[in-house]
């Protein structure tokens, strides 16, 4: 846990001195400030309406006890059993099995499950993925990635000011390479932001896989979850997730887009992938069962 936590605050801290760095490059805090701040509230209206925001885009309905006794008991047991407020319970249409957490913080939390994963999983697997999901709400995820994603805009936002600047400013032009740095830096600032936010992203990831199974008292229920959920995501239909949206799933919803009209998302999704390799996943979760 200490070397993941640690592991997302240097992360963090390594996006913030980015984005320093930028402002002192580009000799100017007034255009990144300006970037930042509209970063800001760009992201921190998607993490305030997070729970909406994703309902909406999973078509995803709230169900009651009478709805779904069994998930809704499972997740009232999971819950009481991490001490935290029951969250609210969702089912989406979506065929391929998958599952998300969201909401920003505990009292307004959603766990959503796909149609595709309650009837591919058995009860002690979805046990696993529930308990994973609800590790995000508990850890405040959600916050953590909102304050990674407000940086990276912030930087996005930044770079492509400090573009428009020595495009039209006029102010560095005719300095030798005054155009080349500014170039530099929108085209490399928002990839490495972009990298390292999804680092973040990773990194979370391994933390609520280790904190689902520290709930449960072993591993071995998540990773055949794990298991079945990649194997069943190859003969189902894509899930239509925008590419901003994947990283709240368990599994990524774009990784199996290949052959679709989303191919070139599923692309862009490896290069910038929010989620670790299935199988190193699976092998920690192992690991920690082992050990127990």
């Amino acid at each position: 846990m200490l070397k993941n936590t640690l592991k997302t605050s240097v992360l963090l801290a390594g996006l913030g001195g980015l984005f320093v760095a930028i402002g002192g490059l580009l000799g100017g805090s007034g255009g990144a400030t300006i970037g930042l701040m509209i970063g800001l509230v760009l992201v921190g209206g998607s993490y305030w309406f997070s729970d909406k925001l994703a309902l909406k885009a999973a078509r995803a309905q709230i169900v009651t006890e009478e709805q779904a006794p069994e998930l809704y008991r499972m997740v009232a047991s999971l819950a009481q059993r991490a001490e935290m407020p029951m969250p609210v319970v969702a089912i989406s249409p979506a065929l391929q099995p998958n599952a998300f957490a969201t909401g920003r913080n505990p009292k307004h939390a959603v766990v959503c499950c796909t149609q595709g994963i309650l009837q591919s999983l058995s009860r002690d697997e979805l046990e696993g993925v529930l308990a994973h999901e609800l590790m995000h709400v508990k850890h405040r995820d959600i916050l953590i990635g909102s304050v990674a994603a407000a940086i990276a805009t912030g930087i996005s936002y930044a770079a492509q000011l400090a573009m428009f600047s020595a495009m039209f400013g006029g102010r560095d032009n005719d300095r030798e390479g005054g155009f080349l740095g500014p170039l530099l830096v929108m085209l490399l600032a928002p990839i490495a932001a972009g990298l390292m936010q999804m680092a973040v992203s990773r990194s979370r990831e391994f933390e609520a896989d280790r904190g689902g199974a520290a709930l449960l008292g072993t591993g071995e229920p998540l990773a055949r979850a794990l298991e079945h959920i990649e194997a069943a995501a190859k003969q189902t239909p894509p899930m239509e997730v925008a590419p901003a949206q994947a990283y709240a799933w368990i599994h990524n919803p774009l990784a199996e887009l290949k052959g679709s009209r989303n191919a070139q998302q599923a692309r862009m999704a490896g290069l910038f992938s929010t989620h670790p390799p299935t199988a190193e996943r699976i092998r920690r979760l192992r690991e920690m069962s082992h050990s127990h």
